[in-house]
Order: C-alpha cells, then structure tokens, then sequence
C-alpha cells in the first residue's frame, strides 16, 4: 500500500508545529520581554498548544496506520521539543524508504 499520501500530510503537520515553535520562541519570546507584549505569547503561545496536541494525535494516526516502528514516533514527539528538530526529522523520512 502507498502511504506516501498520508507521510506527507504528516510532514506538513510537523512543519507547521515546528514552525509555532520557532515563532514562538524567537519572535513572541522577544516581543514578551524585550518590547512589553506579553500579548504575543499568549496568542501564539495558545496557537502552538493546539498544533503540539493535533501534531501528537497525527503521530498517534501514523504509527498506527503504516506500523511505524518505535524508532519514528519517538523521535517524531522529542523533536517536537526542539527548535529546527521537525526541519531535520523531516529531512531523514525523506532519505528513508518511507516516501517513495
């Protein structure tokens, strides 16, 4: 069975959480501390909760659809905690046999 649909769609998730996580981090982090606007991690903040959680139930959805070995799901949910880790997870399922 092709599971390159379902990869992909995968990859853009942990793209997208990612990415919260820099925004978060390097833009709303300083706008909190340095310019008085607490505002913007709050929003932002807020923002990447819910894409952490749909990121974990789509790790969940993976590892269950295509029999991920435990080797994937493990890296997938400690990059999450990284910044750029989801850049560099993303790089190595598409080195691997994963994505046709």
């Amino acid at each position: 069975m092709n599971h390159t649909p379902i990869i992909n769609r995968f990859r853009i998730m942990g793209l997208l959480e990612g990415g919260s996580l820099l925004v978060l981090l390097f833009i709303a982090m300083p706008m909190k501390y340095w310019l008085d606007i607490p505002e913007a991690v709050s929003v932002v903040g807020a923002l990447h909760g819910f894409l952490f959680v749909v990121y974990l139930f789509f790790i969940a959805y993976m590892t269950y659809k295509i029999r991920w070995s435990l080797i994937w799901p493990a890296s997938a949910v400690i990059v999450a905690f990284i910044p750029f880790g989801n850049i560099i997870l993303d790089s190595y399922i598409k080195k691997s046999s994963l994505v046709n």
